[in-house]
């Protein structure tokens, strides 16, 4: 799957001599779990190519627990020490947003290829920075878009692109961003504040947009409302209150690249009735994919379908060649399998850019694009006007 906006810089790069299998240092793998153990680290445990050689954490003590617990040989107490180890080839950014620019500059700095949780940056301006960095840096970046790594996305978009549908009229999406409800966790707490750049905006409705413009083409203008409906929320276990200032609704419509009609719904929480659902019209028939929420990069998806003569939907399963990683297959049966299938699918892709010198996975130039759109958005709900993207 080639990236849509992958830098021009990555498609002329060549092969990369890297070595095999690829020593990969993560910066925010903790002992006390959170998304890297249970995506990331899976993952990398049974693929081919790559070795967990290193991690660093906000202190020694708390990098050599995390050492300890997961058997990575290297424990730093420090991004720079990380970074700066000849023992590593690949960073992997998986801490909060707000720290996401510091490391990834260290990274660069030091010379390696960088994998960054999405969003890249707090903000367009600063993807913006890193893209430029990574660029005078000459390295190979990657972010982690995974929804577009999904066997059901990718099946859709083949879908649609083989006619299944005819021409796209409409896209229709209404999801439940889990988070940004009436109850927190506390170690969701930064998540509230918009300041932080991790907000549903960025984090689900950034993830589905991007699957959903992978299958269906971008968007060229967006008409936008952006709302906190509750401002005041409570904290798990304690009860406590905070305020919350990022969005907990968000309606977006406008116009792909192909003058088809989009819409789409993010609504905090999760609710009694639908948590994700996703509707392509066509002149031919029409798609539907269902799930259990709106974070469509680990979302349990189904995809249905009808058209011609048929009077409903039946369901699409998702062929086997979109399964194309086969030591990930292992990964069925575990309680996270969609959510680490799409990332080492992601990593697979990866390691082909990276040994092959081809550009499929998605990086900070596309990173920048996809910020773009949503920078886009939050203008229009600001100014209350149609913004071109």
């Amino acid at each position: 799957m080639k990236s849509t906006a992958a830098s021009a810089t990555a498609a002329s790069a060549g092969a990369t001599s890297v070595p095999s299998p690829v020593r990969v240092g993560i910066v925010g793998l903790s002992a006390r779990g959170g998304w890297a153990s249970r995506s990331h680290l899976p993952a990398l445990a049974r693929l081919k190519g790559y070795e967990l050689r290193a991690l660093s954490a906000s202190s020694e003590a708390s990098a050599r627990a995390a050492g300890e617990e997961y058997g990575v040989p290297l424990a730093f107490g420090s991004t720079d020490e990380l970074v700066r180890s000849d023992q590593v080839d690949l960073v992997v950014v998986s801490v909060r947003v707000p720290l996401h620019r510091e490391v990834v500059l260290a990274a660069l700095g030091a010379g390696k290829a960088v994998l960054s949780e999405w969003p890249l940056g707090n903000g367009l301006a600063e993807a913006e920075e890193l893209a430029a960095a990574a660029d005078r840096a000459g390295v190979r970046t990657f972010v982690g878009l995974q929804a577009r790594s999904a066997p059901a996305v990718r099946h859709v978009r083949e879908l649609v692109a083989d006619g299944y549908v005819g021409e796209v009229l409409s896209t229709t999406l209404v999801a439940s961003g889990r988070g940004w409800g009436p109850v927190f966790e506390p170690s969701g707490a930064y998540l509230l504040d918009e300041r932080n750049g991790a907000t549903m905006l960025t984090i689900p409705f950034g993830h589905t947009v991007d699957g959903l413009t992978m299958a269906l083409g971008e968007f060229t203008e967006v008409s936008a409302t952006l709302a906190t409906r509750r401002p005041v929320v409570r904290e798990a276990g304690t009860g406590r209150t905070a305020p919350m200032t990022a969005a907990d609704q968000i309606a977006v419509s406008g116009r792909l690249e192909s003058g088809a009609v989009a819409t789409a719904h993010f609504r905090s929480g999760l609710s009694r009735g639908t948590d994700f659902h996703w509707e392509i019209n066509g002149t031919e028939g029409d798609l539907v994919v269902t799930g259990d929420s709106g974070h469509l990069q680990q979302a349990a998806l189904t995809v249905r379908g009808g058209r011609g003569a048929d009077r409903g939907l039946t369901e699409l399963p998702v062929p086997a060649l979109h399964f194309d990683v086969p030591e990930l297959a292992e990964l069925r049966g575990l309680p996270s399998y969609d959510v680490a299938y799409n990332v080492g699918a992601q990593y697979a892709q990866i390691l082909a850019d990276l040994t092959g010198g081809t550009a499929h996975a998605p990086d900070f130039a596309h990173a920048v694009r996809r910020q773009r759109l949503l920078d886009a958005i939050g203008r229009s709900a600001a100014t209350g006007r149609r913004v071109a993207v």
